[in-house]
This record gives structure tokens, sequence and C-alpha cells, in this order.
């Protein structure tokens, strides 16, 4: 064996991740607002780079004042006054009746609003606060106690089993089965191991499906009643229409921000030193590298996008019941291109089709084979489990392994029990024993 030192010449080819190329991928997987705010921050940062947002649009204070003249609007002017929803400390607050408090419990009352969270339940520590406000913790509790009578009902609960109590015993105070069932059995209740309940109490199946079917009506997160979310609206990347000459693509990118070189700028300093001429420089090389790739990610989207359409016409014309098996690697495969682009192309990108708007991540399922050697889609499996699911005999639920054998038979759709039960959870659907109805 020679181990002899020495000096070899060998030439390789390998891929380097430069800051160009990972500012290339970077802006490829941003989504509209993403790119938006990133092209704002490099605006900052880059004199030579200017950002001009197109739905902003200049003000005439003239023309505006006679326009709102004329407007209908302007006689309705309560319709234009912001909403400010109620929050859930106002609304419990308002509720008490003040004069029947001492300032004491009106203090713990309005230190315990401040521990309910958002679904309702009270998430603090009786004890701590008792502690911190240096009252006894009897008195903390009757305060709770106060907040429990308040509306909605089950509010303040320190958990599922209280919520549901609370609610049941305001919606009807005579059900003394359904709060014995709650208080005493609530964990095997929800089981549904109900014989030896049954048995205990004395009462046939049928009673306590009546239970079950009266605290399935009851709310789990009282407090989300009150809360309002803000309405989110999205901006599809990608319109998909429906013309005379068959589906056509555009991209929709008015949304995003323009970018313009900013010549008087750079006319008016490039020649003053070395140093600010050299900082110039680097600045166009930025914005140049900035506008193609904010270009290939046009591109590559559009062709993303395009090749979808190619894939699934039956979904865009028929619905969404005709979405065939598709993945990302066949896609890449036909474009050419690699895997974690297409993956990076969808991500957080909307789609307007002429039957709603869709993540584009919709368009990619799992292949699931059938009898006919052909293929179908996870999606329209899930559709079978859930029709297969509505029409079964709910006193003798099908198990997952009858499901496998109907969807093989039926439909000719080949899949495992242990496929049927992911699907069949991803759907939310309970196991057969807790679908079971006692009529």
């Amino acid at each position: 064996m020679d181990l002899k030192p020495g000096l070899w010449q060998q030439q390789t080819l390998k891929l380097t991740m430069t800051q160009e190329l990972s500012q290339a991928i970077a802006l490829l997987q941003y989504s509209a607002q993403e790119l938006a705010a990133f092209l704002e921050d490099k605006a900052l940062e880059n004199p030579l780079l200017k950002v001009e947002n197109v739905n902003v649009k200049p003000m005439n204070p003239l023309i505006d004042r006679n326009r709102r003249k004329h407007q209908k609007s302007e006689k309705d002017w309560i319709e234009q006054i912001a909403d400010k929803p109620f929050s859930l400390e106002e609304y419990l607050l308002s509720q008490l009746n003040i004069k029947n408090l001492t300032a004491e419990q009106m203090k713990v009352i309005r230190h315990l609003i401040k521990n309910i969270d958002e679904n309702g339940y009270f998430t603090g520590s009786l004890s701590e606060i008792a502690l911190k406000l240096h009252v006894e913790l009897e008195s903390i509790e009757d305060c709770l106690a106060i907040i429990q009578t308040l509306e909605p009902a089950g509010i303040g609960a320190r958990d599922l089993q209280e919520c549901l109590a609370l609610q049941c015993y305001y919606k009807n105070p005579n059900n003394e089965l359904a709060q014995t069932i709650l208080s005493t059995y609530f964990i095997p209740f929800a089981e549904k191991k109900w014989k030896p309940i049954a048995k205990e109490l004395g009462v046939s199946l049928k009673d306590l499906q009546d239970v079950f079917d009266e605290i399935q009506q009851l709310n789990p997160k009282p407090g989300a009643l009150l809360h309002q979310e803000r309405t989110t609206y999205i901006i599809p990347d990608a319109i998909i229409e429906q013309t005379s000459e068959g589906l056509t693509v555009r991209m929709f990118d008015e949304s995003l921000p323009r970018i313009r070189f900013n010549e008087p700028y750079y006319q008016k300093f490039h020649k003053q030193n070395q140093q600010v001429s050299r900082f110039l420089q680097d600045k166009v090389q930025d914005y140049q590298w900035i506008l193609k790739s904010i270009e290939q990610r046009k591109e590559t989207l559009t062709k993303v996008v395009a090749k979808i359409v190619e894939k699934q016409p039956a979904f865009f014309q028929k619905g969404s019941q005709y979405l065939v098996p598709m993945t990302m690697k066949e896609i890449a495969s036909e474009l050419e291109i690699h895997e974690s682009t297409v993956s990076r192309a969808v991500r957080e990108k909307y789609v307007q089709t002429p039957i709603g708007t869709y993540p584009l991540k919709t368009f990619f399922t799992s292949t699931i084979q059938t009898s006919d050697d052909e293929s179908t889609s996870s999606t329209l499996v899930k559709n079978e489990i859930g029709f297969l699911v509505a029409q079964e005999n709910k006193e003798k639920p099908l198990s997952d392994q009858e499901m496998v054998e109907l969807l093989k038979r039926q439909k000719g759709i080949l899949v495992s029990r242990r496929t049927v039960a992911k699907y069949r959870e991803q759907l939310g659907i309970p196991s057969s024993t807790k679908r079971k109805r006692f009529v």
C-alpha cells in the first residue's frame, strides 16, 4: 500500500448555492403577500429599487369631494361606522348586577374573567389568584360560580365535563339522568361503554341514547360564540377560465407591487467616487437579480398551473368529484424540473377556477389502484367512504373491513383496512362502535 504524500489534479462539477440562487428559490415559494413584504424590505436597503403599489392611487380632493356629493352612501352615514364588537370581558361584565356585588367581588370577578380563554374555559389557578389578591379561596370559588351563571351557558368551566354539565342544567334542569351521567360516568359514557352504566342506573340503552343525542346538541366551546374573527380574503395567483377555445390560464399579478429602476438617483451619484460607484454597482446587480427572480417565479408558476389544467380538465369543467390522481413528481418529470421546485411553486398559492377558488396543493393526490388496472384519487376514495357512512344502518354501522369489501365490490377500489381507517379519521368520522345508535 502506497501511503506517500502527493499532489493530484481533479476536475469535478458541483452546484454552488450562491446568494442569488438562494434568493430565487425563496421568491418562488413566497405567496403574493410575502413577496410584496419582501420587495418593501428590499426597497429600504436598495436606493435604486423603487416599489410602486398599483392598488394605491393618489387622491384629488376636489374630484373626490364632488363625486361623494352624488353618492347615496353619503346619506346612509350610519352604515359607514366601523363595527366594534364587544370583547368577552365586556359582554360578561354587562350581565352582572353590580348593585348586589361588593367591590371585592367585582375585583375578583374581573381578575377571573381575564383568565378565560377564547373558547370560554377558565384556565387559571384559583389558589394562586386567592394568594395574589389576598382573598379567601372560598370567596374565589363563589365568584367563579357567579361567572358560570352568565351567558353563554358553560362559560367559565374548568374542563369539558363541567362545561357540558353547566349547559345541560341550564337547558333542562329536570333531566337528572343526564346530570348524573355527566358528573359520574363521563368517560365511559363518551366511549360508549353503555351496558354497565345502564345496569347500574337501571335504565335502558334507549334512555342513554336520548341523553347522548341531547348532549350532542351542546356547545363544547361556548366562548367561540363571542369570538369574531376578521374575514380573510384570498387573492388568487392564477385564474383559470372557460372560453370558447377551452380552458385558459392567466397569472393574476395585479395585486403585486411593481418595481422599477431609480435612474435619476443612479445618474446623480454613480460618478462621485470609487466607493459610491462600487456600492451602486452592487445595488444594480441586486436589482437585476430580483427582477430576474420575479420573472422566473412567474414563468415557473405559469408552467405548473398550465400543466395542472392539462392533467385535470374534468375537474374544472365538471366538478371536484372528477379529480384524477396526480403527484408533484409526475408534474416535475413532464416539466423537466425538480420535484422540490413544484412543491415551492404551489406553496401558499391559490387558483381561481370556474367552480371556485382552490389551493394549488388540492390538485395533488395519491393514487389508489382499482380492480380494472386503472387508478383513482384519494379524494374520490374519501368521498366514497363518506357516502357509505351516510347510507349505513346506524344500529349496525359498517366496520373498516366491511367498507374495504364494499369499496372493492361496488366501486372496484382496492384499499387496505388501515387506509380506510386513516381516511375515515381525516374526515372526522368516528369508529363503528362510536357511530352505533340504540334506537
